[in-house]
């Protein structure tokens, strides 16, 4: 069973990505809710994302009510913290970027993730030893 603040935390996530899915869906490019907030995009490439977001979501939300899903909720957003970090360093990432424009933003918004993990990760581990 999850911890109160293990479930705020879940839940925090899945608002986090109803916020996401809002803000590609509508193309509203404020930093933390979408990235690559600076780069050229195509609205209908974010629609997809929109809707992708959503799966996050729903993994999140259940990851709140049931442990046995918490855990592939922290993998999950792990690995998507290493695809943004490969996203950071990629070349596709360097072509759109005007010359000089620091690429920290992203680095920021992808440790601010990774420490979202991290904290995840305490606390199913916390909350594992407490059962």
């Amino acid at each position: 069973m999850n911890s109160k603040i293990t479930r705020y935390a879940f839940l925090a996530g899945s608002a986090y990505f109803v916020c996401m899915a809002i803000a590609h869906f509508f193309g509203i490019k404020l930093p933390i809710l979408f990235v690559y907030y600076d780069t050229p995009f195509y609205a209908y490439q974010d629609k997809i994302i929109s809707f992708a977001v959503c799966a996050y979501v729903g993994l999140f939300y259940s990851a709140s009510k049931h442990r046995d899903v918490a855990l592939t909720a922290i993998v999950v957003l792990a690995l998507t913290v290493i695809g943004l970090g490969a996203v950071n360093v990629s070349s596709a990432l360097s072509s759109v970027l005007t010359a000089g424009q620091p690429t920290m933003p992203y680095w920021l918004q992808t440790g601010a993730i990774a420490s979202y993990v991290a904290v995840l990760l305490v606390l199913y581990v916390k909350d594992g030893k407490n059962s």
